[in-house]
């Protein structure tokens, strides 16, 4: 990931210029700048991919959990029609049995 960069922030700290009669050589100061100016470059663009990178997984992850969402839903209705539709089928079988024992053991009992 951080394979073009080539400053650590003790290399800069630590980083010791020669100097001339004038003061620092400036092709040396240059140097060093165009190469701070590199990693900033890298460090800008792998922060660009890392926010698009975060988005895309933060949509992804609305998304399931929206899709969570809807088959619970989906899941809960159909719980609720298995539960109405056997205890139905309980009411009718108890009142089919009611007519039975009617029909074997009497009207009177």
């Amino acid at each position: 990931m951080y394979e073009n960069i080539n400053l650590t922030p003790q290399d800069i700290l630590e980083k010791d210029f020669n100097v001339d009669t004038r003061g620092y050589r400036p092709q040396e100061v240059d140097k060093f700048l165009d190469i701070i100016i590199k990693d900033y470059t890298e460090y800008i663009n792998l922060i660009k991919k890392l926010r698009k990178e975060n988005r895309m997984q933060e949509e992804e992850i609305s998304h399931l959990k929206q899709e969570i969402r809807k088959l619970k839903d989906e899941l809960e209705s159909k719980d609720d029609n298995i539960s109405n539709t056997t205890r139905m089928t309980n009411l009718d079988l108890l009142k089919r049995i009611s007519n039975l024992e009617k029909i074997v053991y009497g009207k009177n009992e």
